[in-house]
């Protein structure tokens, strides 16, 4: 999702992502510079530089569109 003005960015590289059925609080912030793959199986999988492996209910596109918009936001500020 892209930030409004007045929002503020979850930490330096975080992203929000839900957990896939979890029984303990399925919503969690991810920092987007340690996703190593992530990939459709038909679940999605986010493998992380450490090999810790992510199951998540946002679909592919969507962490890709939440990484990039992440990543834009730090263009503009320091433009």
């Amino acid at each position: 999702m892209p930030l409004k003005r007045n929002q503020k960015r979850q930490g330096n590289s975080m992203i929000k992502v839900t957990r896939l059925k979890s029984s303990q609080d399925s919503e969690l912030v991810l920092n987007c510079e340690l996703i190593e793959t992530v990939e459709k199986t038909p679940d999605t999988v986010i493998t992380l530089t450490n090999g810790k492996k992510l199951i998540v209910e946002e679909s592919v596109e969507e962490i890709v569109r939440r990484v990039m918009d992440y990543r834009r936001g730090i263009f503009r500020t320091i433009r």
